[in-house]
């Protein structure tokens, strides 16, 4: 052989290898954009708040809505129905979707006349549908099918996984991949683990599958030589199912849109561990080698259709009985234009008039809000406060904040429930720690509690009583011969339990409770607060520095506006949920603490605020804190609207006078907003104690509502409370206070847009999807999911995993819902100048808004003039 040809085939075996390696570096890339369309889910023992389209936000909302309808016939904005009685109660001004269809039709280029463009889409507008007897002609049948075999598709083709095209084997495909998730990521919740889970997903999914008795003989012998390689193996499915390289990515998308759940859960747990996207390439691979295996007696596929005359019947219909125009004249239309006016009439009827309809419900409400906000009552000379409360955002919080100002000289205050404080958490004894801050923050320290040696000890006694008792319990009910002695040995206990958990449940609950705590009486702990040189094993620092506690609290004192007159006590106010047999118990608690309760945080910022050399730093950064002014801690139960103190430092003699006027004002407000809670909630039956009432709730293990939560939010303001102190807003407002004359630079309104504003925007999107979508992006009802692998819920034991809201969370029955479903509205007292800064600053801020995931307005703080900021004008 000679030299060259020995060069040669080491240029020709480097070349394969580089190819190789482009195409594995480019499926990784098509993966990762392709992952876009479905956002991460959180396990839901830590349920966040999940804006599904976290990623396309780069995309205007209605091109996302169209791409969803067209790919997955999912429809992302609300129904007629729904929005015909939102127009009957009054939430819709007709006069706004007027105006909004004139607007749009300036907008438009248009080939027809304007006055039979607007006669067109304003019938369609207003009615459900084309009446079925313009339909029944054979004259208007015959010229749709001539039109149709000139024109051909009116849509650009989908696609879509080949498995969909085969009767059952999508079904048969789905299935499968939930089978291999549940095993894969189950959280040891699970009798037998899954073998060789240690060697990734889809390794262990090539070294299991050879011994799967769902596969046929024949199907198993179709992957004896499969690829090792998860990378590997997906480029081997997609060559044998001849998928086109530049249909790739959209292929990919609709597997991954498939089950979203599922894909969402690998999501999560792949960034979680640094890996990437590397889980759903894992997926992927799986997934379309599975669809080759079942899919392969059938290839090649005839995908060759006809388009369907029916589909433009509707669209003619409605052109000639709406539009004015004859049969004829439409026989003598150019065929550029017959398109032209059937894409036209078609793109109207799915996407923009209900765009119209979501665009005229929301300037409804936004026109209400103003009018409240602007109709300020007079208001005599105010009182010297007595005590100043930092709330949660929480629109939750709204009404108990609103009774508690009317009751006394009390000022609230709105921040994000972690009081700014990116840390992780670790309970007294625990060896797990969680970050208790939004999943926007990365956690940069952690805070443990700590106690007495001796009560640490008695108090961990106590623990693994309990826990050997569950352990125990649960062992028993998976083991063979245990299981069959278990009903005998338990039976007359547990039916006593199920008997008193029913028949009287706010008694039951109650003494269980009680009980509960007696039994564990965890002692008195501190919080290390202070800066320890060990790390921990998270590899955060523990503790904080003097200069990190002083910029913590200067923070957020800025941000909100406190930063003198300060009352003789500050109330720093965490929140949670109580509610019993609640797999979405965390949903309730506080999101910006991660899905846990607000307490922990709560503590650690008063505790920061009352030490020393925090209020010396303090100081030399222009913020006095008098020495009688005491922060205590505090934690407000939004099921009960109850507000619990928890740590109680000693107090100076006014803290001590503020603190008995605020106790004895708290049970009338408690009652107050209890009683507007509950005229909100259905079923609520007669009573005549509402606090009793919702204690009850809180505690009944068969109460599907215990609450609404975030349900019905609909704005986020963004400035002084005294702009919306008087008004009524019927806790559907996130609140969070700003003073623009405290913040020059603007980088406390950054901050907060960047922030707490962006995360109401998820809870808002996610609320929003499960109204608009329950079937794709909701959980379904509550009464029949099931809990799986300690991940989430599914309905039944094998459908995706549920990543929303349950039904009950957003509607009051089958046919009425609760929440409206509207984009938020943010709100900013702030001068002109600051937004704009804000726009050219913030570029993802602006693209939301430039987009439509965001509204936007604004409030001139001199003249209280209200500035919309058009889309169109950003």
């Amino acid at each position: 052989m000679s030299k060259t040809t020995v060069i040669t085939l080491e240029r020709l075996k480097e070349q394969c290898k580089r190819k190789k390696e482009e195409a594995f570096y480019s499926i990784h890339e098509l993966v990762e954009q392709a992952s876009e369309a479905i956002a991460p889910l959180w396990p839901i023992s830590t349920f966040i708040a999940r804006h599904p389209w976290m990623e396309l936000e780069h995309m205007p909302f209605i091109e996302v809505a169209e791409h969803f309808q067209q790919s997955q016939k999912v429809n992302l904005f609300p129904t007629m129905p729904v929005v015909k009685k939102a127009l009957a109660k009054g939430e819709i001004h007709s006069s706004f979707v007027e105006k909004k269809l004139k607007n749009w039709l300036s907008g438009q280029y248009l080939l027809v006349h304007r006055n039979k463009a607007e006669q067109l889409c304003h019938a369609l507008l207003w009615n459900d549908s084309v009446p079925y007897e313009w339909l029944d002609s054979l004259e208007l049948h015959t010229l749709a099918a001539e039109i149709t075999e000139l024109i051909g598709s009116l849509h650009s083709k989908v696609e879509k996984p080949i498995s969909v095209h085969i009767k059952q084997l999508g079904e048969r495909l789905d299935q499968q991949m939930i089978k291999w998730c549940k095993l894969y990521l189950d959280e040891k919740q699970a009798a037998w683990a899954m073998p060789l889970r240690e060697q990734g997903f889809y390794s262990a999914w090539q070294q299991l599958v050879k011994n799967d008795p769902a596969l046929s003989k024949r199907e198993r012998k179709r992957l004896a030589d499969w690829p090792k390689d998860a990378k590997e193996a997906l480029l081997h499915s997609l060559s044998l199912l001849n998928i086109d390289d530049k249909k790739m990515k959209d292929y990919l998308e609709s597997h991954l849109l498939a089950l979203p759940g599922w894909a969402g859960m690998l999501k999560w747990r792949s960034k979680q561990t640094g890996e990437g996207v590397q889980l759903l390439v894992d997926y992927l691979a799986i997934r379309l080698s599975l669809e080759w295996v079942f899919a392969a007696p059938y290839l090649p596929l005839d995908q060759k259709k006809m388009t369907d005359p029916s589909s433009i019947l509707p669209l003619l219909a409605a052109w000639i009985h709406w539009g004015g125009m004859s049969v004829d004249e439409w026989r003598q239309l150019p065929v550029y234009e017959m398109k032209f006016r059937l894409v036209f009439a078609d793109r109207f009827w799915r996407i923009n008039r209900h765009h119209l309809w979501l665009e005229a419900w929301e300037e409804t409400y936004e026109s209400q809000l103003k009018e409240k906000i602007a109709s300020r009552p007079n208001v005599g000379q105010p009182e010297r406060t007595a005590v100043q409360l930092l709330f949660c955002i929480d629109v939750r919080s709204e009404p108990f904040r609103r009774y508690l100002e009317q009751s006394g000289p009390f000022e609230t205050y709105g921040c994000a429930g972690f009081f700014g404080l990116p840390i992780r958490t670790r309970e007294l004894d625990s060896h797990y720690t969680h970050p208790s801050c939004p999943v926007i923050v990365e956690p940069q320290h952690e805070i443990y509690e700590s106690s007495a040696q001796d009560r640490v000890a008695e108090y961990r006694r106590r623990l693994n009583v309990f826990q050997f008792i569950g352990d125990t319990f649960k062992k028993m009910k998976k083991h063979a011969l245990a299981s069959l002695l278990l009903p005998e040995m338990s039976g007359p206990w547990l039916g006593l339990h199920t008997i008193a958990r029913s028949a009287a449940p706010g008694w039951t609950g109650h003494v269980i409770q009680h009980a509960e705590k007696t039994a564990e009486r965890k002692p008195p702990t501190k919080l290390s607060l202070h800066h320890e040189e060990s790390s921990s094993k998270s590899g955060l620092s523990i503790g904080l520095t003097t200069d990190e506690q002083v910029q913590y609290v200067k923070q957020l004192l800025t941000n909100i506006g406190l930063t003198s007159s300060f009352a003789p006590l500050v109330v720093v106010c965490g929140h949670e949920s109580t509610t019993t047999n609640n797999p979405y118990a965390s949903s309730l608690d506080c999101g910006a603490c991660g899905g846990t309760a607000g307490a922990f945080n709560a503590r650690v910022f008063a505790s920061l605020c009352n030490l020393k050399e925090v209020r010396k730093g303090l100081e030399k950064e222009g913020i006095v804190i008098p020495d009688e002014t005491v922060f205590v801690a505090a934690e407000h139960i939004t099921t009960v609207d109850e507000l619990y103190f928890l740590d109680m430092p000693t107090l100076s003699k006014a803290a001590e006078q503020s603190l008995n006027l605020l106790e004895s004002k708290l049970k009338e407000v408690s009652r107050k907003a209890n009683a507007e809670r509950l005229k909100k909630l259905p079923h609520t039956g007669k009573y005549k104690n509402p606090i009793k009432e919702a204690n009850r709730r809180s505690v009944d293990w068969s109460e599907i509502r215990p609450e609404w939560g975030l349900a019905g939010n609909a704005a986020f303001f963004i400035g002084r409370r005294s702009l919306t102190k008087h008004c009524q807003l019927d806790g559907k407002v996130f609140l969070h206070s700003y003073d623009w004359r405290k913040d020059y630079s603007g980088e406390a309104l950054e901050n907060i847009v960047s922030g707490p504003a962006t995360v109401g925007q998820w809870i808002n999107l996610q609320y929003y999807a499960s109204t608009v979508a329950p079937h794709y992006y909701g959980s379904g009802s509550k009464t029949t999911q099931t809990v799986t692998g300690g991940l989430g819920v599914m309905q039944g034991n094998g459908s995706d995993l549920l990543s929303g809201l349950p039904w009950q969370s957003v509607a009051s029955s089958d046919w009425e819902l609760f929440h409206s479903p509207l984009r938020l509205l943010l709100i900013i007292e702030a001068p002109h100048f600051y937004i704009e800064r804000l726009l050219q600053h913030n570029p993802l801020f602006r693209q939301k808004v430039k987009n439509g995931w965001l509204r936007l307005s604004s409030i001139e703080p001199d003249t209280r003039k209200w500035i919309k900021w058009d889309p169109s004008m950003i």
